[in-house]
């Protein structure tokens, strides 16, 4: 069972980069928007609970794995750096990479580190998704149109910074609340 997860979040991989997403969605910054989030609260924890010896060398500390995709997430929504990894694949292959490895590091983290201090590391990573997200959709101009070269279309942002939303703050949210439940229900079994 547990193996069928790990082989959904390989066929998520694979959909998020075979389908064409940008030609439904209208706009690449949505479409950019939906693989990042796939990667990072999707496919990442189903591989995680699908392969767990292979995911282990990831468990690192909860906190540690929040920090790194803070800095990785935050920082590749700078302008010029999502201006770079849209400019090409070198920059988007380095984009992508780096948010599977944070992806990886906050999941293997959290899911197998003491349940309180998982808990911690996912609320934590909720909490900065919305923040991003709510500036991405609250931004009064499009911020990525300059530096990448195209038109301004602040639709396309504002739907980006919902997807984030969407998919980021309630993943990581119930994780989280997830976590909390299990530390409380093993406070009460040891007690």
């Amino acid at each position: 069972m547990r193996v069928g997860l790990g082989y959904a979040g390989l066929a998520l991989l694979a959909l998020l980069w075979l389908l064409p997403l940008g030609q439904w969605l209208g706009a690449d910054f949505p479409h950019h928007m939906l693989r990042h989030m796939g990667l990072v609260a999707v496919v990442a924890p189903l591989l995680v609970l699908g392969f767990p010896k292979a995911t282990a060398v990831f468990a690192l500390s909860p906190l540690l794995g929040a920090v790194v995709e803070f800095v990785v997430v935050w920082g590749w929504h700078l302008p010029a750096l999502h201006g770079w990894a849209d400019s090409g694949w070198p920059g988007l292959l380095l984009e992508q990479l780096s948010f599977a490895l944070a992806g990886l590091l906050v999941w293997a983290g959290c899911l197998r580190g003491a349940p309180l201090a998982g808990a911690g590391g996912l609320l934590l990573t909720s909490m900065h998704m919305t923040l991003l997200g709510a500036l991405i959709i609250l931004a009064p101009r499009d911020l990525y149109a300059a530096i990448c070269g195209r038109a301004p279309d602040l639709d396309a942002q504002q739907l980006g910074g919902l997807l984030m939303l969407g998919i980021g703050t309630p993943i990581y949210l119930v994780a989280g609340l997830a976590l909390v439940a299990k530390a409380l229900e093993d406070k009460r079994e040891t007690a």
